[in-house]
């Protein structure tokens, strides 16, 4: 069971995600798509079938934890908006698509399933800010040599809007079933995909003033040949 808080009120949100979903390739705009694509070639990664991609990651793989173990020095995160289906309704998130880079390169399924995807514990209601959801905003910070720098940043209109993203994925109206989570899709990142020491996300409501963030360190495992 994983614990969530309502940001405005603070009131606990308890789900039990039974299934995580990472929607890939999730641009609003081919060009967006394209440059994406194109990042990820630069690292060897093969572009995809058809846009976008819904993977399927172990449900476990979710977590709210500060401090996540990755193995070898191959891994970056990704901000992403998430999708919480839950018994209250289908609430919204910050979190990171962290991925094993090395492993991506073969396959990008694999990859997904390699690495946690770690969320923040504050969500808003996605009927707080669906009819003004191209108002967001969305941004990292990775640390590099001790220094955190802007990794990316953008509005999610160079993302699907979640009513549409939903349809594609089979859903008839915007929102979750209870325990279903998704990964909404990243943006692209300023200076190229790198590794970090620790990760920070930002969703933005300026329409409200409300934000939400999450922070993570990646503590690496050495790889035992």
């Amino acid at each position: 069971m994983t614990r969530f808080h309502l940001a405005d009120t603070n009131d606990a949100l308890e789900v039990d995600v039974q299934e995580l979903i990472i929607a890939g390739w999730a641009g609003r705009e081919q060009a967006g798509i394209d440059e994406h694509i194109e990042e990820l070639k630069a690292i060897g990664v093969t572009p995809p079938s058809t846009t976008p991609l819904f993977y399927r990651v172990s449900a476990d793989q979710l977590t709210t934890a500060e401090t996540v173990q990755v193995l070898g020095s191959e891994t970056s995160g990704e901000v992403e908006v998430v999708l919480i289906g839950s018994e209250q309704g289908t609430f919204v998130g910050i979190g990171s698509d962290h991925t094993d880079r090395e492993t991506e390169a073969w396959s990008v399924a694999h990859s997904k399933q390699v690495c946690a995807k770690p969320v923040g514990r504050q969500v808003w209601t996605l009927e707080s800010v669906i009819d003004h959801w191209d108002e967001l905003k969305i941004s990292s910070y990775a640390t590099f040599d001790g220094k955190e720098v802007l990794y990316q940043s953008g509005g999610v209109t160079g993302l699907l809007h979640p009513a549409d993203l939903l349809k594609r994925f089979g859903l008839k109206e915007p929102k979750l079933a209870p325990g279903q989570v998704m990964l909404c899709g990243t943006l692209p990142v300023a200076g190229g995909v790198r590794p970090s020491k620790a990760f920070r996300m930002v969703l933005e409501d300026p329409v409200t003033g409300r934000k939400l963030e999450h922070f993570y360190n990646i503590k690496t495992l050495s790889v035992v040949k």
